[in-house]
């Protein structure tokens, strides 16, 4: 099995990283192998709403956002990790993660988690704003002890959040708990029947 975690932070080796490090230690003692791909600093298009993804599967922008979907179908988990930006995800990963779950990669009922890093507060606003890439993705969210926030301006202030590492490394063992649930589930347990998607526009 294997997790793809994506750091949003311009910073490669700062909070975000720090907490991806944490959960994806704990999925290793447990023989699940994971990637991080960082994100935060590259020069990403927003999505423009085109639609051409849905008859392609891919988006019309091709960057590290096709790469990383490619990524995505291959694997059984995804993190999602931003720091704080004026109360939600930074911007580069906005629009990264905007333009990546439109095109849509197949993710129903795979294992996924998030992280927000914080100098000070605002990380629940962040919490909220990545767990709603997910559900909307139908993936399967790991619980936890507490919100799934860590502090710090930097990685090494992050290690002072005694708390925060806990509850990330607590996230970790769920996750790969979850993982192994759900690929013993889908050798023994039917899927869950599924009706034809309805879309309704409050202005018609």
């Amino acid at each position: 099995m294997k997790v793809i975690a994506f750091n949003g932070s311009p910073h490669e080796q700062g909070a975000s990283n720090r907490g991806i490090l944490t959960v994806i230690s704990e999925l290793e003692k447990e023989g699940i192998s994971s990637e991080i791909l960082h994100i935060g600093d590259k020069n990403i298009q927003g999505c423009v709403a085109c639609r051409s993804c849905y008859k392609t599967g891919r988006c019309k922008f091709d960057d590290i956002v096709n790469q990383s979907s490619e990524k995505l179908e291959k694997a059984d988990g995804i993190i999602l990790a931003s720091p704080v930006y004026y109360g939600g995800i930074a911007g580069n990963f906005k629009c990264f993660l905007d333009r990546l779950f439109y095109s849509g990669p197949k993710l129903r009922r795979k294992a996924g988690a998030v992280i927000a890093s914080v100098r000070r507060t605002g990380g629940i606003g962040v919490f909220h704003q990545l767990c709603n890439y997910l559900t909307l993705a139908g993936v399967i969210i790991t619980p936890t002890v507490y919100w799934n926030v860590i502090h710090g301006n930097s990685a090494v202030e992050a290690e002072q959040d005694a708390e925060g590492l806990y509850t990330l490394r607590t996230l970790g063992r769920n996750m790969a708990w979850l993982l192994k649930t759900l690929e013993l589930g889908g050798k023994s347990i039917p899927l869950p029947q599924e009706e034809p998607r309805i879309f309704t526009n409050f202005i018609r």
